[in-house]
């Protein structure tokens, strides 16, 4: 464990120190100053990985918008807390437990069930409402998650680059410094997707640059 804070403002404070190195933080939702979800929102695309656990279940809705990983209700049961973690750390190490190499990744859309060859799908970003997936020379809309998305494709070739965005690591064309620590992906057709300075650690590990 890192540390531990009293309240959202000392979180941020803590979190976004030249040497904090945190994964995953707890927050409760009912907090001095800032709240849990403000505090969460606060954090960016940047941010750890956030677990809430709160004695509210009024505020699921508006948690899991943000990209949270788990929210648990107080009285909070040690299988339940593991549980959470372990989803943590899978998305942390790029592992999902049980996922399958898919022919056809079936995407639900306003003309029907489409089944996607995944190899062709070089990034999904959700615009608030919806999110696109882009293949090769066509768009689609979905209403499914990028969570579901992530859950179902292969860990090997997939990457979570932030809270908005999924890309194929196999279709980056460049990787484009920022000063945030992050990233720019250049991928086909000219499309830009920012990578956080969190995934932009991980993607370093994994092409072996760090």
């Amino acid at each position: 464990m890192a540390g531990e804070c009293d309240g959202g403002q000392a979180a941020l404070a803590r979190l976004r120190e030249p040497d904090a190195d945190v994964d995953v933080v707890l927050l409760d939702i009912r907090m001095p100053g800032l709240t849990g979800l403000e505090t969460a929102a606060l954090l960016g695309d940047d941010g750890p990985y956030v677990v809430f656990t709160t004695a509210h279940d009024d505020h699921a809705v508006d948690a899991f918008d943000l990209g949270v990983v788990d929210y648990l209700l107080k009285p909070i049961e040690a299988v339940r807390l593991h549980r959470a973690l372990e989803r943590a750390r899978q998305r942390l190490s790029g592992l999902r437990g049980g996922s399958r190499e898919l022919v056809r990744l079936p995407v639900t859309t306003r003309e029907g069930i489409i089944l996607v060859d995944p190899q062709v799908l070089t990034h999904a970003v959700f615009d608030g409402a919806l999110v696109t997936l882009h293949l090769d020379g066509r768009t689609l809309l979905t209403d499914q998650s990028l969570q579901d998305l992530e859950d179902r494709l292969s860990a090997a070739a997939f990457e979570r680059v932030h809270r908005r965005a999924l890309v194929n690591l196999e279709k980056i064309e460049r990787l484009e410094p920022l000063e945030t620590g992050g990233y720019n992906a250049r991928m086909p057709g000219g499309d830009v997707v920012p990578i956080s300075r969190q995934a932009a650690r991980r993607l370093r590990r994994r092409l072996g640059l760090s």
